[in-house]
């Protein structure tokens, strides 16, 4: 019998080889992977340090094995980053062969974006064909918020590649039964959740329920199988938190973003279910209390609203749509069936992430999505081409019709948002995509000549809106802590539509320009607008969401006998910290870590550290009231430094020399 899924061969498809593959396919994919490498590499160095928060961390990996192991935000290892190290170690070893610059930090980044999209053309082809692994790759690879995230240094490049990469194990392990499979799932979620805790485990439903459901041996082995996996990950995961553990904590640094120095706290507080319920502890602000959510309406339109709707849901209905109709197509295939095993993993893995992003009450940011990009890619790529083989069937056509006219009536509303954005396109992609969704309708009458033009007419005014903005986050730089992706989009601050577009754990009210180090007005009420570029907050000081910019004058101060000290300074807020290190090249105390909040270092400790003769300068923050930091600890240490120690300023800044009490 022939598959349905499969379109019968006409004179106009070349004979495949004997290997099964046809001429142009491997071409083809080499096509897109290159188109993707130029997608991602291109203009890197124009985002200069990008997220300084973790070219800081970089930068000191690359000097420092210890600093490399912890993820520590300086190589004398005073606090670490606020996630797991491992997205941080490609880029320390690439910095520690090629030096410290824009393009060793990012590129690591887009070439497991590359990866990515490779990884995933080649898990969709081997059950739905090469057409539909080229689709879905490309899909991917043009999502704004996926261009945005893998020529950035934040975790999420690496956690996509993982989670990717976690499917098309649990695939082959439908495929063929044996456990090696699942065990290699388990090893890749472990290395997920050492790159950002927590989040990776939003895919685990989908992998284990699609084996439980789809997988070759018997209900018992493949809960044994899944039970090997789960251990997998537990051992792949737990030696790094088991080291840190049982580390003793006066020789390692404080755990950044925890308020007792436990990974384990971080792991279930501030990045666990604090993202959830909105009780991050040791976050400023963090739930919205009687006001409400800091971060916006909860419920499943936060998805398509102003603030998230550019970045990554273009295709989110027509991903839907087709994910159901390619599960519906192979309703009487076998339990083992791997067509419908595709379908289900990717239909799960979207909708537990939509669900958890929808109407997670805690700290959210539209970067996040990107973890949606590879479901919605898969689901489109695969849904149309098993849709397209059997388009002659009424209802089938009707399906594509209704996907090709709805995608196209959406992607004139996104781009609606950014009325000032190539403005003519909006109407192209309208006109253009209900004239294709009127041709399928008409589909199985059609010529064969005639249905190419229409499944390519259909085709690029699906992809329109979102190429276009993919391009422009391509050529436009991103800094600080709070990238996006697109063009500027007016009333689309605030985060679902209430509170302001802030940073992590930003409590509703706080005045912008104040945590930015900066008075400017962008796009989001005086946070960095177009796409995330370099605002306001770029001035010397920094802030809770930017890096400082020291100027020469300050930078050659704190370079001077800088081999003399352990730290050349100490600031509150690793923002601020990071550009002071990376001007310099020498280690900067952040106080207090990301926000300011943890209790690292202590009053005393930093006594210590000062009468040892470890610490030059004190520099005044300016993202955090003036330098009072925004925990009891930054704030006690601040107090103590500017009433035993004389100011002075240099570059435009206020430093204390600590080695120079006035009493």
């Amino acid at each position: 019998m022939t598959d349905t899924l499969t379109p019968p061969a006409t004179a106009a498809q070349p004979a495949a080889p004997a290997s099964g593959t046809a001429r142009w396919e491997r071409p083809a994919l080499g096509v897109l992977l290159m188109v993707t490498a130029a997608l991602y590499l291109f203009g890197l160095d124009r985002s200069g340090y990008a997220n300084s928060f973790y070219s800081a961390a970089v930068q000191a990996g690359s000097q420092s094995w210890e600093a490399f192991f912890f993820g520590s935000s300086d190589a004398a290892n005073s606090i670490t980053v606020d996630k797991p190290p491992a997205s941080l170690w490609p880029m320390a070893l690439s910095v520690r062969l090629f030096g410290l610059s824009s393009w060793s930090i990012l590129a690591p980044q887009a070439l497991m974006g590359v990866a990515s999209v490779g990884l995933l053309a080649a898990t969709v082809r081997r059950q739905l064909g090469t057409a539909a692994g080229l689709l879905s790759g490309a899909v991917l690879a043009l999502t704004p918020v996926a261009v945005l995230m893998f020529k950035f240094n934040n975790p999420d490049a690496l956690l996509v590649l993982l989670m990717v990469a976690a499917v098309w194990a649990v695939l082959r392990a439908v495929q063929d039964g044996r456990t090696r499979w699942l065990v290699l799932t388990g090893v890749l979620v472990g290395f997920g959740f050492l790159t950002k805790q927590l989040q990776v485990f939003v895919v685990v439903p989908a992998l284990a329920g699609t084996y439980l459901v789809a997988g070759p041996p018997r209900l018992g082995r493949r809960v044994v199988q899944l039970l090997l996996g789960g251990l997998a990950i537990v051992l792949s995961a737990g030696w790094w938190i088991a080291v840190v553990s049982l580390w003793p904590a006066g020789s390692r640094p404080y755990i950044g973003g925890s308020q007792d120095n436990s990974f384990l706290s971080l792991t279930f507080g501030y990045n666990g279910l604090g993202r959830l319920t909105g009780a991050e502890t040791g976050s400023v602000g963090g739930g919205g209390g009687a006001a409400g959510p800091s971060w916006g309406a909860t419920g499943f339109g936060r998805l398509v609203n102003s603030e998230f709707g550019g970045q990554v849901a273009w295709l989110l209905p027509a991903a839907l749509v087709l994910g159901v109709a390619g599960l519906v197509l192979r309703g009487r295939a076998a339990r083992t069936d791997g067509r419908r095993a595709v379908f289900l993993v990717w239909g799960l893995w979207l909708l537990t992430t939509a669900a958890v992003f929808s109407f997670s009450q805690g700290i959210i940011h539209p970067y996040y999505t990107v973890a949606l990009a590879p479901a919605i890619g898969a689901l489109v790529g695969s849904g149309a081409v098993a849709l397209w083989a059997r388009r002659g069937s009424t209802g089938v056509a009707g399906v594509l019709a209704l996907t090709a006219g709805g995608t196209a009536v959406w992607a004139f509303v996104l781009l609606g948002r950014s009325p000032s954005f190539v403005p003519w396109l909006r109407w192209v992609v309208l006109v253009v995509g209900l004239l294709g969704a009127v041709a399928l309708v008409a589909v199985s009458m059609l010529p064969m000549r005639l249905l190419v033009v229409v499944a390519g007419v259909a085709l690029v005014a699906g992809l329109a809106g979102p190429t276009a903005y993919a391009l422009q986050t391509t050529v436009t730089g991103h800094q600080g802590s709070l990238p996006t992706a697109g063009p500027t989009v007016p009333g689309g601050g605030g985060f679902g539509g209430a509170g302001p577009r802030g940073g992590r754990g930003l409590a509703r009210g706080t005045p912008p320009g104040a945590l930015l180090g900066g008075t400017g007005q962008g796009a989001f009420g005086g946070f960095p607008a177009a796409g995330g570029a370099a605002g306001a907050g770029g001035r010397a000081g920094g802030g809770l969401l930017s890096g400082s910019t020291p100027s020469a004058e300050l930078t050659q101060a704190l370079e001077a006998d800088a081999g003399s000290y352990t730290w050349v300074a100490a600031t509150t807020g690793s923002n601020n910290a990071s550009g002071y290190q990376l001007a310099t090249g020498d280690p900067v105390m952040p106080i207090g870590g990301f926000n300011g909040s943890d209790p690292s270092p202590t009053l005393a400790q930093f006594q210590q550290h000062v009468a040892d003769g470890e610490i030059h300068y004190y520099i005044v923050s300016q993202g955090f009231g003036g330098g009072q930091g925004t925990s009891g600890t930054a704030s006690q240490i601040s107090t103590w430094v500017t009433q035993g120690f004389t100011p002075s300023t240099i570059g435009g800044v206020t430093v204390y020399d600590l080695t120079a009490p006035t009493g």
